[in-house]
């Protein structure tokens, strides 16, 4: 969940400015900009998209600047309260816009700065994706992509009051 996620970053220093308004253009200009847009994509030679937070706060996740964004909040003393997961949130219109452009051969690659795991669910083809801040899922499909070498530690009480990271190996002094 992006609160949960967020509460990590509460020490971190550099937060930028929060909470400034949202901005809306009118239905007019909305329709320049739309037409204005498919005309850059469609003359495009090799097209990469670079999403934030913006692209999932319509799927109920929070972004961190916004109005409502999780830092604003805590900057105010207030606590976000939402519905949705990581795990039980969908993909927007957008992210199927972005597949939809990309299997039409528009679109050449994304890069995310999101860690919820929307492009993966959307379908975005992986190969086609950089995620700049560490999605876990991407980043464990990934390993298991390029068959990358793991390694990974577990202590537990072997009974002698030490601990030992094999369950098969002997704990000596």
């Amino acid at each position: 969940m992006a609160v949960d996620y967020a509460s990590g970053l509460t020490d971190y220093p550099h937060k930028g400015k929060c909470g400034a308004p949202e901005l809306f253009d009118q239905e007019d200009e909305l329709e320049r900009k739309i037409i204005e847009l498919s005309k850059l994509i469609k003359e495009s030679k090799h097209l990469v998209f670079h999403t934030g937070a913006g692209i999932s706060t319509s799927c109920g996740i929070p972004d961190f600047r916004g109005p409502k964004g999780v830092w604003t909040l805590e900057a105010k003393g207030e606590k976000p309260t939402f519905d949705v997961t990581f795990k039980s949130a969908k993909p927007s219109s957008t992210h199927m816009a972005i597949v939809q452009l990309e299997r039409e051969g528009y679109l050449k690659f994304v890069v995310s700065q999101n860690v919820d795991g929307l492009h993966l669910k959307s379908g975005f083809p992986r190969r086609l994706r950089g995620d700049a801040a560490g999605d876990d899922d991407v980043f464990s499909d990934f390993l298991r992509l390029v068959n990358a070498p793991r390694l990974s530690l577990a202590f537990f009480a072997t009974g002698t009051g030490r601990t030992s990271s094999s369950s098969t190996g002997n704990s000596r002094k």
